[in-house]
């Protein structure tokens, strides 16, 4: 990713500074390798997630129809015949909430959340979910602790041609 990242900005006519690339370089891990040092909790985020999430999934997570997926909802309803997959059903990790609200949203300008504000969000979107309370702090040694609804959904593949890593 930090190698595209400084070709965009060698096309803007300049490289890449050694910040700017540490501050793209960051791979985080199911279980937290990776995170960065912060903290946030859902009373935190409850003001960033209405000013930067709400237009596109509305105040509570429920999204909007056929436009933005809805955060809540669906625990327990993967394996009937109407599964809804959000942030509670389907996540397997809420490292990875925290990662793709990071790297990805708002939508209209990812990346621009600092790192405590994508923990405020992370812990708002929990909280929502009912994952985490209202005032648990989640930082980079809270956060893999967080056990999802889903955490055992997900299986290695089998199939003898197929060589999972893990």
């Amino acid at each position: 990713m930090a190698g595209l990242y400084a070709v965009a900005l060698w096309a803007q006519g300049r490289p890449a500074t050694s910040e700017e690339m540490k501050r793209r370089d960051l791979t985080v891990f199911a279980d937290g390798r990776g995170l960065p040092v912060g903290k946030g909790s859902a009373v935190q985020g409850q003001g960033i997630y209405k000013a930067q999430c709400a237009v596109c999934h509305n105040d509570r997570g429920e999204g909007r129809e056929k436009q933005y997926p809805a955060l809540v909802g669906g625990i327990g309803s993967l394996a009937t015949d109407k599964p809804k997959k959000s942030v509670g059903s389907y996540w397997p990790y809420a490292t990875t909430v925290w990662d793709y609200i990071n790297r990805s949203m708002p939508f209209d300008h990812p990346r621009s959340l600092s790192v405590d504000e994508a923990y405020a969000v992370t812990a708002f979107v929990l909280h929502l979910n009912g994952i985490v309370g209202e005032s648990q702090e989640l930082n980079e040694k809270t956060l893999p602790l967080v056990e999802m609804p889903n955490r055992n959904g997900f299986v290695p593949d089998q199939r003898p041609d197929i060589k999972a890593k893990r």
